[in-house]
């Protein structure tokens, strides 16, 4: 149900919203994988999550786009 209202949030926003929200992910994505690597993060499964978040923010981009054709 969380992630059902999240993709409902995505798609409300606009491109240029869904492009801001992606290049944050990523960072936080970049950030995660550092803590990882010097065994500074406590919870790993959290990349996993961004990882996904990551994928469902480019599937709606996608779709907008498509939809824009």
């Amino acid at each position: 149900m969380k992630t059902n209202k999240y993709v409902e949030d995505l798609k409300k926003k606009s491109a240029v919203e869904l492009n801001d929200e992606l290049v944050a992910a990523k960072k936080e994505l970049f950030n995660l994988r550092f803590q990882n690597a010097t065994n500074q993060l406590d919870n790993t499964s959290r990349i996993k999550d961004v990882r996904k978040n990551i994928a469902r923010i480019q599937t709606v981009i996608s779709e907008q786009a498509k939809a824009a054709k």
